[in-house]
């Protein structure tokens, strides 16, 4: 028998998540998930690792990460070496992160537009998008020079102290940025890195104005980075189009006409997916 009150709203919407969706204590997670998923995103960050070294840095006994990794191999998710005896993220890792890329059409559509600043340039070129505080990259076409920026997709990085992170930090309201740049210290990586606040605003409100950024050593010594964000239909920056290289190739004076290829990159893809610039 149906109540009269569930007959009067008709069929119930299926939920893709429970009322107490937001509640994350430990009543509602699966521990040996979450030291599992531990384990996993340890291992995808410092590949090569023998088990008395992952137990070691992760301050977890050997026989619990032994059962977690066999657990993960059936799964295909990492892979043993008998060789070297070092356990490796496996490719069935990829193919899941892939279907990641698959949500939307952007990674598509800014294939060859990558490839045309490349071969424009001559220097690596680069997709990225923000993901939990961070520049996510999720392309790269890279150049064919001995010397050459390297930024797999997956790589995370700082907002900070990324062309691409900087280039989207300055298309961001002030208060988006505080917060942006308060919830944790404003980390160095190199003597060029901008950890004072007031300095990188100022670096942004530049950005902003000349419609792109400059990563000068910031992140690694000897790279730099020129970036410009991608804008939607919205006109919102939801990514950055960059090109990395060399300073011995990406010096100060190549900065105006490299800039003005990123530029136009950023524009073409920007137009390509209905976004307003």
């Amino acid at each position: 028998m149906i109540p009269q009150d569930d007959k009067n709203q008709g069929p119930r919407k299926p939920r893709g998540r429970p009322r107490d969706w937001h509640d994350k204590t430990a009543q509602n997670t699966i521990k040996s998930l979450d030291r599992a998923m531990e384990v996993f995103e340890f291992l995808s960050d410092t590949q090569g690792k023998a088990l008395t070294t992952l137990a070691s840095d992760l301050n977890q006994s050997p026989s619990t990460v032994y059962r977690i990794l066999v657990t993960l191999e059936t799964r295909g998710l990492v892979e043993f070496d008998q060789v070297d005896q070092v356990w490796h993220i496996g490719a069935r890792a990829f193919v899941i992160g892939s279907r990641f890329l698959r949500r939307t059409s952007l990674v598509e559509r800014a294939r060859p537009h990558l490839r045309a600043l490349m071969e424009k340039t001559g220097e690596t070129a680069n997709l990225g998008i923000r993901q939990h505080g961070r520049v996510l990259f999720v392309s790269q076409v890279e150049t064919d020079a001995t010397i050459r920026a390297f930024f797999p997709p997956g790589t995370l990085s700082r907002l900070h102290a990324s062309g691409i992170g900087k280039a989207l930090l300055a298309e961001m309201d002030p208060d988006r940025i505080e917060k942006l740049i308060s919830d944790e210290p404003l980390e160095r990586f190199t003597e060029f890195t901008l950890t004072d606040r007031d300095a990188l605003m100022e670096d942004l409100r530049i950005t902003r104005e000349r419609g792109y950024s400059l990563d000068g050593e910031e992140r690694n010594l000897g790279m730099r980075c020129i970036a410009a964000p991608v804008f939607d239909i919205h006109g919102e920056a939801l990514a950055g189009i960059s090109v990395s290289g060399p300073t011995s190739r990406v010096g100060v004076e190549q900065i105006p006409e490299l800039s003005e290829a990123v530029l136009v990159a950023a524009r073409n893809l920007s137009a390509s997916i209905g976004g307003k610039s």
